[in-house]
């Protein structure tokens, strides 16, 4: 469980292609995590195989590289980082729980005041997740929806998530891991089961 407030940028130090999934090696200053932790890398949740002093370690299944855009991660990749959430933590974002449904493509992006507005195109499957002043986190960032538009949703990028994320490199046709508010799933599959029954 994650909370979407991005602590540390880790860069791509390494990427070993295997026929059954990819290692990658990560390098950050996040500190000692622990084998077999879990950490949120650009918003999924991975597991630490190795570690050593500055980096990390983390083999990615075929699944996660057919949903996410991790299979684009090259050498100096940047990636945003979170640790998970402890019991006692504040919670300052929303629910993440790092499994990505699919990818959201940047459809526009413009200047609103010191903030960035930027237009989405939601993945097919879990459009109707989406829904205004809800809940998404993009690569790993907790935000809220400003609008929505059919197909697409907007949000808006205040000056410190720019200067501390990923988010501020973003252009038109920019790919990002998306996953919706964990409630909202929940609820659309309860009304799923109950409207065949």
């Amino acid at each position: 469980m994650f909370t979407g407030i991005i602590t540390h940028l880790g860069t791509v130090r390494r990427v070993a292609k295997s026929p059954g999934s990819t290692r990658f090696e990560i390098a950050s200053d996040i500190g000692a995590l622990g084998i077999g932790a879990s950490i949120a890398c650009a918003g999924v949740c991975l597991t630490v195989v190795e570690e050593e002093p500055g980096w990390f370690g983390a083999e990615v299944s075929l699944e996660t590289l057919a949903r996410t855009n991790l299979v684009h991660w090259r050498l100096a990749t940047k990636i945003n980082l979170e640790r998970p959430l402890k019991v006692g933590d504040e919670l300052g974002g929303h629910f993440v729980l790092g499994h990505v449904d699919g990818i959201a493509e940047v459809r526009a992006r413009r200047q609103d005041g010191d903030s960035v507005r930027l237009t989405l195109a939601a993945p097919d499957g879990v459009r109707h997740l989406v829904a205004p002043k809800g809940s998404v986190t993009l690569d790993g960032v907790a935000l809220t929806i400003n609008e929505v538009d059919g197909a697409t949703f907007g949000v808006n990028i205040i000056p410190h998530t720019l200067a501390v994320t990923t988010l501020g490199a973003v252009t038109v046709g920019t790919r990002l891991n998306f996953e919706p508010d964990p409630l909202a799933r929940y609820v659309a599959r309860l009304i799923e089961v109950r409207g065949n029954n």
